[in-house]
């Protein structure tokens, strides 16, 4: 079993969203608080409740959404996690932690998962019941929809579900999956009241209650007095638009806002003396690397994708395409989380066994195209950087920069190596979703029946411990001859004023990132 512990926006705070444009999309257990860069007075010790935070994130111009269900924009994410809860969420390590749901037992053979949910209530007043989750999933796998969280319930047979008492579901699915706690905690998994279709003034059980909307410019929020987890301390939360990283910064700077998401290294490191910013490093948010397919020439010889991996100058890469803001991979996703493999040798450039392995593979009769775009942090550099390290070897290489708007999907099936990025997700969703043989994005074109089988033992093995183990199996086979070349994995940073306390060093995409319910101004 597992368990767990009005106003409208001003007229000023609503120049700052219109007078910027562009599209920017996103997706997708603390550590204490720590700048990234420059020192600042310390913020109060103690929570202090009142007060209003202004934070600006990078939107989606008038197609934003207040649908938790649509969601796609860290701003999105971020501001449906604020209305809304899910069942559960994803700690620091990327594994499940309860929220709506107090604690969930599967039966023997995984099938079954019995949840018994918390004391808590919409802001409307009514009680968050077993009727509400089946309704949210059966709206999340309308195949007529298309939301993000679907595919995180194929498995879920929702027919067959069933509503035990007024606080207790239990959720059958169609085969045994021992991580099925992931789904509940996918991104975009929000539980919503039964019946609701219209999300213009949504109604969640999140710590903050809808007050005021304008698309693509600004969003309020006030404190939520009956959240099941205790009131916020701020009274107020305003989510502000500004795409350019530059006008967060100004806005911060101005004071126009006192949460900056999403700043590059070099930002903080320009504003380091300042003493009254605070940069927050987020670690592990970013896996950075290289996809090579190994279904085609040349990397079809695993001996040409050890090549790559003995040749690549990892911490360089972090310093040229991250700014330094970040550490160095080895070669496998997750660092840091759970099942992450972290006992395997980490990898340091090796010149002279990457040129026996190029005479052993045939790499060097071929032209390495690297594909690339500007389609996320990182992903120009780091080509350019790569390339000039292959020419070290003596190999041929060439950067090929592709359209950003259909980047990612071009690579799932074009080309032989791309530059390749990723938020955080659980080790077991990256395997599903990029590394079996039918998975639908699966930009290394891996296909390995032992390794499908691999994976098919570890959703139905329920032991914990021995489950790790056939994890840890897996990231062997991918240490020695997959097809990621994950160099690095990147801190993504925020910048706060230094009056702002309670930031966490949270992983993006994890509970406690961007978490303002428990944020307080000192």
């Amino acid at each position: 079993m597992t368990t767990s512990p009005e106003l409208r926006p001003s007229r000023r705070t609503l120049l700052i969203g219109a007078s910027l444009a562009a599209v920017t999309t996103g997706l997708a257990a603390c550590a204490p608080r720590s700048p990234a860069t420059g020192s600042a007075p310390a913020a109060s010790a103690s929570p202090v409740p009142g007060g209003v935070l202004r934070a600006a994130f990078a939107g989606g111009g008038a197609q934003e959404t207040l649908d938790p269900h649509r969601a796609n924009l860290f701003l999105e994410g971020s501001r449906s996690k604020m209305i809304f809860e899910k069942l559960a969420d994803l700690g620091e390590d990327m594994s499940a932690v309860p929220r709506l749901a107090q604690e969930w037992e599967p039966n023997a053979d995984l099938t079954q998962w019995t949840i018994r949910l918390r004391e808590a209530v919409f802001h409307d007043g009514r009680p968050v019941r077993p009727e509400d989750v089946l309704y949210s999933y059966r709206r999340i796998t309308d195949p007529a929809e298309g939301f993000r969280a679907r595919s995180n319930f194929a498995m879920l047979d929702l027919d067959a579900s069933e509503v035990q008492d007024e606080r207790t579901l239990r959720l059958h699915l169609s085969r045994s999956y021992a991580e099925f706690p992931n789904s509940l905690a996918a991104f975009g998994a929000f539980i919503v009241p039964e019946d609701a279709t219209n999300f213009d003034e949504p109604v969640g059980s999140g710590p903050f209650r809808f007050a005021g909307w304008d698309p693509g410019r600004s969003l309020t929020l006030d404190a939520f007095d009956d959240y099941w987890e205790g009131r916020p301390y701020l009274d107020r939360l305003e989510y502000l638009i500004a795409n350019e990283e530059s006008a967060r910064i100004n806005a911060l700077v101005s004071g126009t806002v006192q949460y900056a998401h999403d700043v590059s290294g070099s930002t903080a490191q320009t504003y380091a003396a300042r003493e009254d910013l605070v940069f927050t490093r987020l670690p592990n948010s970013g896996m950075n690397g290289f996809a090579m397919k190994t279904d085609r020439a040349p990397f079809d010889h695993p001996d040409a994708r050890r090549a790559l991996f003995a040749l690549t100058d990892r911490q360089e890469l972090v310093d040229a395409a991250l700014a330094g803001a970040g550490n160095v991979g080895n070669d496998l996703f997750g660092k840091g989380y759970e099942y992450y493999a972290d006992d395997l040798p980490q990898r340091e450039q090796d010149l002279d066994l990457a040129r026996r392995l190029i005479a052993s593979s045939g790499l060097g009769d071929h032209e390495i195209v690297i594909d690339t775009a500007d389609a996320g942090t990182g992903l120009i550099a780091s080509a350019n950087v790569f390339a000039d390290q292959l020419r070290a070897a003596g190999l041929s290489a060439s950067v090929h920069q592709r359209d950003a708007g259909t980047y990612w999907s071009e690579i799932l099936d074009e080309g032989i190596l791309c530059a390749y990025r990723s938020g955080g997700m659980p080790i077991e969703s990256h395997v599903s979703q990029r590394l079996l043989s039918d998975s639908s994005t699966n930009a290394t074109a891996w296909r390995d029946p032992e390794f499908d089988a691999l994976y098919a033992d570890a959703i139905a093995t329920a032991d914990p411990a021995a489950r790790a183990g056939i994890y840890h199996d897996m990231q062997t086979t991918l240490h020695d001859r997959g097809g990621f070349l994950i160099w690095g994995f990147a801190d993504w940073i925020v910048a706060t004023s230094a009056n702002v306390a309670g930031i966490v060093e949270a992983p993006a995409n994890s509970l406690d990132w961007a978490r303002f319910d428990r944020v307080w101004l000192a």
